[in-house]
């Protein structure tokens, strides 16, 4: 497939069905074949909806009817002990007013099966996002939302600063909507969102938007993840040496899971800065030390920080040198990415995402762009923004924040700290025990230094063996091949896409 590099790999977008013109031309035979294999596959999605669903979920009209008798008939039981009928008033949304903003948030995602909306779990962040959106009459729906999000997050990552971009209700008209006045008595998009999200999924502030496509994701030129981890046995000064390796615009096939199916054959990737910094100024040098890996760049591949932490914990445990970073990074040398697993996701964190001052997204590009949204952010060009014109007023406005709702969020997340603080100290001081009567009856040569294990989420072999002689991936080119013979890909000449 060398033959490739020359040419462009995009995904076959082809129909998922049959045009009406080719049903039509199908036997009786082959259309009866047809619906018994859909009703087939059907009844699986519906297994698959209940198995998934909360009981809470089961009774959601967006659900009721997916579950035929079992589901009406306890809605219609809990209709008649109901005395009052309650008759729904449809929000009239032709006279409404919308705006474009960007809305901040931030969750603890250990709780929740990653950021993105999945078609078999309903406990994701943007669902509970989207039901409070449209249970505050925000929104009309996602469709007609013109959504963009800035990242995602993976099953149980965190975020400081997801950003998303969307359409909101207004109650002022769009020529007045940036004057201080009409701002000043806006609604309360973080309030309002607050009061119906979860409390460890909240809105911290918005941003009004002078362009109406200024896009989350696409005008997003940097994105900053930490991951937090403790010291351990670790030599933090070789893992320091080996972030140093990883700063540089390079190919980290070999830092990733590849996503060669959803199109994704570029890995080069900017990376602009890679630190390991110690969490509080007064560690005591024990193994109990919190650090945390900060990683700024600007976009990042699929599982790529997780990969990248997987090999520094190998470098930091004195199994692999520095130099190994360098080792992987050279694709010609090593075409093909080592086995290896990658860190879990519970400490990640998205910590800032920086944004250019102009969009570069023209009126054409409006509306919500989820049909082709990668697992993984997507480069921008940081070069576009530059090209602006001096005179031209910044897309970008300031963060709006709110004194009673930062309060809130500030009382809430104290709230979670004492749960998990109190629970850490406790762990903490049955650990100062169990290493006392550890250390009085067996007086041990060194120090058990365990702490680090639950972050490699792989079995630790007797015999460690080096990454660079380790059984190795297939090949991206190979993969593209493959895809191409399934026709989930297709390679075209750079003239065909132009």
């Amino acid at each position: 497939m060398s033959a490739t590099k020359d040419k462009k790999v995009v995904i076959n977008k082809r129909l998922k069905g049959l045009s009406r013109e080719a049903l039509e031309k199908l036997t009786q035979t082959e259309l009866i074949d047809k619906v018994v294999q859909l009703e087939a596959y059907n009844f699986q999605l519906r297994n698959l909806l209940q198995k998934k669903l909360s009981e809470h979920d089961k009774h959601d009209k967006e659900y009721s009817g997916l579950f035929g008798g079992e589901a009406d008939g306890k809605v219609s039981q809990v209709a008649k002990t109901s005395n009052k009928v309650q008759k729904i008033r449809m929000f009239d949304w032709s006279s409404a007013h919308k705006r474009h903003v960007l809305l901040k948030i931030t969750y603890f995602g250990w709780d929740y099966q990653g950021f993105a909306c999945q078609e078999d779990s309903n406990d994701t962040i943007e669902s509970n996002l989207f039901r409070a959106l449209t249970r505050t009459c925000l929104i009309e729906s996602r469709a007609t939302s013109n959504y963009h999000r800035c990242g995602r997050t993976d099953k149980e990552v965190s975020a400081f600063c997801q950003v998303i971009s969307i359409d909101l209700r207004s109650k002022h008209p769009p020529e007045s909507q940036l004057d201080p006045t009409s701002l000043s008595s806006e609604i309360d998009y973080c309030g309002l969102l607050n009061r119906v999200l979860p409390k460890n999924i909240q809105c911290v502030a918005w941003m009004p938007l002078r362009s109406t496509v200024y896009n989350a994701r696409f005008d997003c030129v940097s994105r900053s993840y930490r991951y937090y981890f403790p010291k351990g046995d670790l030599d933090i000064a070789a893992m320091r040496k080996a972030c140093d390796l990883l700063v540089r615009h390079a190919d980290f096939r070999n830092f990733c899971k590849m996503d060669v199916h959803n199109g994704v054959t570029n890995y080069m990737r900017n990376l602009q800065s890679a630190r390991v910094e110690a969490c509080y100024e007064n560690h005591t040098n024990s193994g109990y030390d919190m650090y945390y890996l900060e990683i700024q760049a600007n976009a990042f591949l699929w599982h790529q920080i997780r990969c990248i932490m997987a090999v520094l914990l190998l470098v930091g445990q004195k199994k692999e040198k520095p130099a190994v970073i360098s080792d992987l990074l050279d694709v010609e040398s090593n075409p093909c990415k080592p086995q290896y697993t990658p860190a879990i996701g519970l400490p990640l964190n998205l910590f800032r995402c920086d944004f250019r001052d102009h969009t570069t997204r023209s009126v054409n590009h409006s509306g919500s762009g989820d049909a082709n949204e990668e697992a993984m952010d997507t480069v921008a060009d940081e070069s576009d923004d530059l090209n602006a014109p001096e005179h031209v007023e910044r897309d970008l406005t300031a963060w709006i924040y709110n004194e009673e709702n930062l309060q809130k969020l500030i009382e809430n997340t104290q709230c979670e700290w004492t749960q998990f603080s109190v629970k850490s100290t406790m762990i903490r001081n049955v650990l100062q025990q169990l290493e006392s009567l550890f250390e009085e009856n067996f007086k041990p040569k060194e120090k058990v230094l365990a702490q680090v294990t639950l972050l490699q989420d792989s079995v630790n072999p007797r015999q460690y063996q080096p990454l660079l002689e380790r059984k190795r991936c297939e090949s991206l080119e190979n993969r593209i091949e493959h895809f191409v013979k399934k026709q989930r890909l297709i390679v075209k000449n750079e003239t065909e896409t132009e």
